[in-house]
């Protein structure tokens, strides 16, 4: 079988000491980010395993605890934005902080719109058949300052209307 060069076998290993750490970290930002969306008038929906309103809460909570013993869902949500594409798109053009990025995962938070990047080659029907909205929005919640990335996304959302 291959085997990695050494300099990136180090740099693997490098990154999984600090793992657990940035994971916290996601989490912890991510959980923050769902509530404050989920609270905010400009947002129909949010979809996040840890927040109590999610069908998928009970196996959040059984399979996905955190070091603070809450749901530790993932650092990716979904949130449907009022105004449809149009808003989201309006949302993202509106965002200074949070990069506008496909990747999913990374160190800094990122924004996409699925309908018109990732599934854009799809029909609105074709895209809704696999669970694109024409108004959600893909947030990968990073781990800078919580209080940047909230407010980066509420000064994105007043905007957006």
């Amino acid at each position: 079988g291959s085997s990695l060069a050494p300099m990136s076998a180090w740099m693997l290993l490098q990154g999984l000491e600090t793992l657990h750490v940035r994971m916290e970290r996601h989490v912890q930002n991510a959980r923050r980010v769902a509530e404050f969306l989920a609270a905010h008038p400009r947002v129909e929906w949010v979809n996040w395993p840890g927040l109590e309103s999610s069908p998928h809460y009970p196996l959040a909570t059984k399979y996905l605890r955190s070091i603070d013993g809450e749901p530790g869902a993932s650092s990716v949500m979904t949130f449907g934005i009022k105004g449809g594409a149009a808003a989201g798109v309006k949302f993202i053009d509106g965002l200074q902080f949070v990069s506008h990025l496909a990747n999913i995962g990374d160190a800094k938070s990122l924004v996409i719109h699925p309908a018109s990047t990732t599934h854009r080659q799809l029909s609105e029907d074709e895209q809704r058949a696999a669970g694109v909205l024409p108004e959600m929005v893909r947030l990968s919640i990073g781990i800078e300052s919580i209080d940047d990335i909230l407010w980066d996304i509420e000064q994105a959302l007043n905007n957006s209307g």
